[in-house]
């Protein structure tokens, strides 16, 4: 019997232990990618759910900001947060501030914030040291609430909103009125040729004009709703301001069509 060569034999070996590794990781199971994308979905689904925020809480929430108000030390001004009818939040956006008012600020304005949220109204204990600060406080508080009142009382029931077309509303930009303090513009919303809003885009600022537009623009702004045109008083202290603002808004009128 003729023997078999040894070169043979080794390469008859590589050639078994080769097909039995082919044949090992043929079987090993693959990853299904459906299962991921399908574990993944039901991982974010589950973080969706376990997160705090909604959306629908937030659509019930609206801020109404006071009047500034000027007292000896410095101008005040509120913002509310209401919520189904309640303040929720108070807070000042403009206080008293350099040397002593810092501390005096420090100290009545998150008070006079958590009264508000207590008493649901202006009838706010003062501050002792802070005086001025706290009777400022309440006035634009009280300015606050009177608009957030206002509002309530002009909503429309659910039924008419839902029966009035969005497009009743729209936004129109005055022309920009310079005056000799710096540029005026007035952006006003009409709803059913009414003035539901008016605010300035553009103010004079800078120096002693920030003040002055601080004090002068609120009015303006309550005045046109108000009056429903650009006949309104001028603010004293304010003339240049008062008088570009009502320049803007009569150009802003007149692109609403009156």
């Amino acid at each position: 019997m003729k023997k078999s060569h040894p070169i043979r034999r080794v390469l008859l070996a590589s050639a078994a232990t080769v097909s039995g590794i082919v044949l090992l990781l043929s079987l090993k199971p693959a990853t299904d990618s459906s299962s991921a994308s399908a574990q993944g979905a039901a991982q974010g689904a589950a973080a969706a759910q376990e997160s705090p925020q909604g959306g629908t809480a937030a659509a019930g929430t609206s801020t109404v900001t006071g009047t500034a108000t000027q007292t000896e030390y410095g101008v005040v001004q509120v913002r509310l947060t209401v919520a189904n009818g309640k303040i929720t939040k108070a807070e000042a956006v403009q206080a008293p501030h350099g040397g002593t008012s810092d501390q005096k600020t420090a100290l009545s304005v998150p008070k006079l914030n958590q009264e508000v949220v207590a008493t649901q109204s202006a009838d706010i204990t003062s501050v002792t040291g802070a005086t001025y600060t706290s009777g400022g406080y309440k006035k634009s508080l009280q300015s606050a609430i009177d608009k957030m009142k206002a509002a309530n009382s002009a909503a429309p029931s659910q039924s008419s909103a839902a029966a009035a077309p969005a497009a009743q509303a729209k936004t129109v930009t005055g022309n920009v009125a310079t005056t000799m303090y710096g540029p005026v513009q007035v952006r006003i919303t009409v709803a059913n040729g009414k003035i539901t809003k008016a605010e300035a885009v553009q103010a004079p600022s800078g120096g002693t004009s920030d003040q002055k537009t601080a004090l002068a623009i609120p009015k303006l702004n309550q005045e046109a709703v108000a009056a429903g045109n650009a006949n309104i008083d001028s603010v004293s202290s304010a003339t240049y301001t008062s008088g570009g603002y009502k320049q803007s808004l009569q150009s802003a009128l007149d692109k609403a069509g009156g």
